[in-house]
């Protein structure tokens, strides 16, 4: 067999396997459509489950108390507050940011992000060019593969994404499928599915298809830069971050830097997904709130304010897999405050960071936005075709290691600051105070951070970092 006849041939292995993945998804949940018993998680009926649809492990509480029912009584008054504002599109910017931080009530939720997000204006701007994506996508896109195997991973325990071919992950495969040939520079990245489920949760298919347009090539959030080869805004926030932390929690950078905690262990879930899965849920929600409101500042500030709410436990803690454990899993599972007490503290850091000029980072590069013209079909190379995987690295990915490495250098020279959020107290609201001298701390061997970056380009390594 030739070279030509070779390739010809892997290049309809692949498009006959996207073609059995698009019938497997069409078909959904009929019964002809076979599933294999370990794709469906076993479900027991007595777990209890929250109003988001997510299943937890503990019984159904035979009665309700005071406090549930006070909290369902204010809602109601907020759900009546909210309808008559979302009548009036749009409210006047003090009264909506008022409303926005002290949390939409999740019956509006839907109508108010299609608000926040311009949607229904996408839609209507952009007739017809939904289906038309979905229909190259099963044609031509070089993405299914992957997006099969995430869209049965993602939210395994919400009951809207629990079985195999349910509606919302025929969704969500659909609706990843279309964008990856929408925005054909950007393509698929893994996180992209954690954020198109949550708005599949409020949205419908094609709602969620431009509310995620959004998300990804509007400058006030601009998650482009998140999920495009190189992750350049993913460095540059993180770099902001560290800078953020070496000028105002002194004590805590230094304890992270003695323990080799660099801030890409635990914040890349925190930006890449606006902090799903690393916070209760309904946290979560009140985070995307605010960021559909106020743009990606949001997400440094609330990075701030949960380091600031747990450096106590942090400063407790004497090596990188304690501290890691504790900001991935035991905060998702029990994060001690309240979710107004975490949002009021929210909104004291993020008016004391502007106050210090921290609150927004280095203006983003152009490669963090998109430079081709979205919507315009581009055919894949041969290697995307037949879904031959790289065996090195590209420039972008290099730039990654690189940036890291110099990152973690830099934080284990002590940075000469005045300011210390130690003493400033900047999520309690007091004044600032001055810090004193600090002590000279030695560099850490390159390795441990080499690793580091290593992971986040390595697929399996990103799955275990991205939670997925």
């Amino acid at each position: 067999m030739t070279d030509g006849e070779q390739q010809e041939a892997l290049v309809k292995r692949a498009e006959d396997e996207r073609e059995d993945i698009f019938r497997r998804y069409e078909l959904g949940l009929d019964p002809s459509n076979v599933v294999d018993s370990w794709e469906n998680p076993t479900f027991e009926i007595y777990h209890r489950t929250d109003k988001y649809g997510f299943m937890h492990d503990s019984r159904l509480p035979t009665t309700r108390d005071a406090q549930e029912v006070h909290r369902t009584k204010i809602e109601l008054e907020r759900d009546k507050k909210w309808m008559k504002m979302l009548n009036q599109w749009p409210p006047p910017q003090d009264k909506l940011h008022k409303r926005v931080y002290k949390g939409i009530p999740d019956r509006v939720r839907m109508v108010a992000w299609n608000k926040l997000l311009n949607v229904q204006h996408s839609i209507d701007s952009n007739a017809g060019v939904y289906p038309r994506m979905l229909q190259l996508a099963r044609k031509y896109s070089t993405e299914t593969r992957q997006i099969d195997a995430d869209v049965n991973r993602q939210f395994r325990d919400n009951l809207a994404f629990r079985e195999r071919y349910s509606v919302k992950q025929c969704s969500l495969f659909n609706v990843l499928n279309a964008y990856s040939i929408y925005n054909s520079e950007l393509g698929y990245c893994q996180g992209m599915a954690c954020v198109a489920g949550v708005l599949l949760l409020y949205l419908n298919e094609e709602e969620a298809f431009w509310a995620l347009n959004s998300l990804i090539t509007d400058q006030k959030y601009g998650m482009h830069g998140l999920f495009i080869e190189g992750f350049p805004k993913l460095t540059r926030f993180i770099d902001h971050h560290d800078r953020i932390m070496s000028k105002i929690m002194r004590k805590l950078h230094k304890h992270f830097t003695k323990h080799n905690v660099d801030a890409l262990l635990y914040a890349i879930k925190w930006f890449f997904v606006v902090f799903v899965e690393r916070v209760p849920f309904s946290l979560s929600l009140r985070v995307w709130d605010i960021f559909m409101l106020d743009g990606d500042r949001v997400i440094l500030s609330m990075a701030i304010t949960i380091l600031y709410l747990h450096k106590d436990e942090l400063l407790r803690l004497k090596d990188m897999d304690a501290i890691i454990e504790y900001l991935q899993v035991k905060l998702h599972k029990n994060f001690g405050y309240s979710d107004d007490d975490a949002i009021q503290a929210l909104e004291r850091v993020m008016k004391k960071l502007k106050d210090l000029k921290l609150d927004v980072p280095p203006p983003a590069k152009s490669n963090e936005f998109p430079t081709r013209k979205l919507g315009v079909f581009v055919e894949a190379d041969m290697e995307k075709k037949i879904g031959r995987r790289r065996n090195d690295y590209t420039d972008a990915e290099k730039q990654v290691i690189t940036d890291v490495i110099s990152r973690q250098e830099q934080n284990a020279i002590e940075v000469q600051s005045t300011v210390s959020y130690e003493t400033s107290e900047c999520a309690t609201g007091t004044s600032v105070a001055s810090h004193g001298s600090s002590e000279t701390m030695s560099l850490e061997d390159n390795n441990i951070h080499l690793r580091t970056a290593n992971m986040l380009q390595n697929t399996p390594q990103r799955e275990m970092l991205l939670g997925t």
